[in-house]
């Protein structure tokens, strides 16, 4: 199994504060001798960390910009573009020009992710007809298979296997658009060109870290259709150079020149509430920002949500448009969104022939691996002794003062009295403990002195 997690610490930057620890949804970090630590098994790659390091110790580990022009021409090389990208330029840019620079820049084929969120789209407005057929037969309980819960942001899932397992039935069990649109390209490519499948190069520009990931360890599949993740900042000042020579060198005329697009349901996917509101129902809820998920996941979990159909959790705020691999700014980018949806709304109706219209179901294909719970957190695999740790754990949380401070380089006293039973940490790494025993041993010496 290759890496768990893409999120990297630069020692020599970190300050040994607590801002991430605090952050981590997960509680995967910890401080020890001065340092942040991150649990390869906890990190569910949201990036909070990254965005909340007043240091910038943290960064996501995405792979280098391929050099395009001394590379095997016998092994092309595409790029997948999410819809996330588009919201990061302003006019006079279109879709069809920032499609055009990716060529620019070097790559020999471009596909727009939209298509497989299209793709996901069709799917799932038919298992959402499924399940309710089904519940209005009396064959089922609303509450058995609703809410559905996207499974189109890789963070979610995995929080999901970690701290709410008995959710992953809920869970939309088909492919992201990444992999969709990556399958579909390296089939396309490898017709076109008369190779194999094998011998084409997929690049996807990524908005978060957990892209990275989720092609080192699938969900759902045994290998990733994508080859390589980039980021997508570090592709923004390239993209921006071709766009300002493109706007300079091309006339008005060739501005409108034919491009291959996705209909403007899949582009809307760049925020959040965009998946959503291409299904038919009007049960469904949008939750953006990692901790806003949890609470929405305590609540399906505690059978609270009992009128919702469709649950569309983003790990970012705004949604991808607010990656932390993103450069603008996530309300900019939203209101940048909208010119870009209502002009694909606008071309669909003036030139529908421009339109790719990849809507077939075999693009959605299911998850061929049950996805397994994450048992991290558990304190054993063993229940007995689990058990007795967990009670250890309570008699040391009434001795902790309750403060979580996190000077003791825990998130809270509970993490910090878990620490303590599975023995990575001791009773006085807590500042009130140590003075207390300090105080104690002081009185102690004193005592002997007499």
């Amino acid at each position: 199994m290759g890496k768990l997690h893409s999120v990297s610490l630069n020692r020599d930057r970190c300050m040994g504060c607590t801002n991430c620890i605090k952050g981590c949804p997960t509680e995967a970090i910890r401080v020890r001798d001065g340092k942040a630590c991150i649990d390869e098994n906890r990190c569910i790659d949201c990036g909070e960390c990254i965005r909340i390091c007043p240091h910038h110790a943290k960064s996501a580990q995405c792979d280098p910009f391929p050099d395009l022009t001394s590379r095997n021409a016998s092994k092309p090389a595409a790029v997948l573009l999410p819809p996330s990208l588009y919201a990061q330029f302003g006019p006079p840019a279109t879709r069809s020009m920032i499609i055009r620079s990716m060529y620019a820049i070097g790559f020999d084929f471009v596909y727009e992710v939209a298509i497989g969120a299209e793709a996901c789209s069709l799917r799932t407005r038919e298992i959402i007809a499924e399940k309710r057929a089904l519940v209005q037969s009396g064959g089922s309980d609303f509450s058995s298979v609703f809410p559905l819960i996207s499974s189109a942001c890789p963070v979610v899932v995995r929080l999901i296997q970690m701290k709410y397992k008995a959710l992953i039935p809920h869970l939309i069990p088909f492919d992201s658009p990444m992999e969709i649109t990556a399958g579909f390209a390296r089939k396309d490519i490898a017709s076109k060109l008369a190779i194999s499948p094998d011998a084409i190069d997929i690049y996807f520009l990524s908005p978060c870290p957990s892209k990275r990931t989720v092609t080192i360890n699938p969900l759902g599949q045994n290998k990733s259709e994508v080859n390589f993740v980039l980021a997508l900042h570090d592709v923004y000042p390239l993209i921006l150079s071709a766009l300002e020579k493109e706007q300079k060198d091309t006339d008005a005329a060739t501005l409108h020149a034919f491009v291959g697009l996705a209909g403007s349901e899949g582009v809307q996917w760049a925020c959040a509430g965009g998946e959503a509101s291409t299904l038919d129902t009007e049960k469904y809820m949008a939750v953006d920002g990692i901790h806003n998920v949890i609470s929405i996941l305590d609540e399906i979990e505690n059978e609270r949500l009992k009128d919702i159909e469709f649950v569309e959790p983003s790990c970012c705020f705004g949604g991808c448009i607010g990656g932390p691999l993103t450069v603008t700014n996530p309300f900019s980018a939203k209101a940048r969104m909208r010119g870009f949806i209502k002009a694909a709304i606008d071309d669909e109706e003036r030139s529908p022939d421009k339109f790719l219209r990849f809507r077939h179901l075999q693009l959605a294909s299911s998850w061929k691996i049950p996805l397994e719970a994450n048992n991290s957190m558990q304190l054993d695999a063993d229940i007995n002794t689990a058990m007795d740790k967990y009670e250890q754990m309570e008699r040391i949380l009434e001795t902790l003062p309750g403060l979580d401070c996190g000077a003791c380089g825990a998130p809270t006293c509970a993490a910090l009295a878990e620490d303590i039973v599975q023995g990575n940490a001791l009773e006085t790494d807590c500042i009130i403990k140590l003075k207390e025993h300090i105080r104690k041993v002081a009185q102690d010496i004193n005592l002997l002195d007499l």
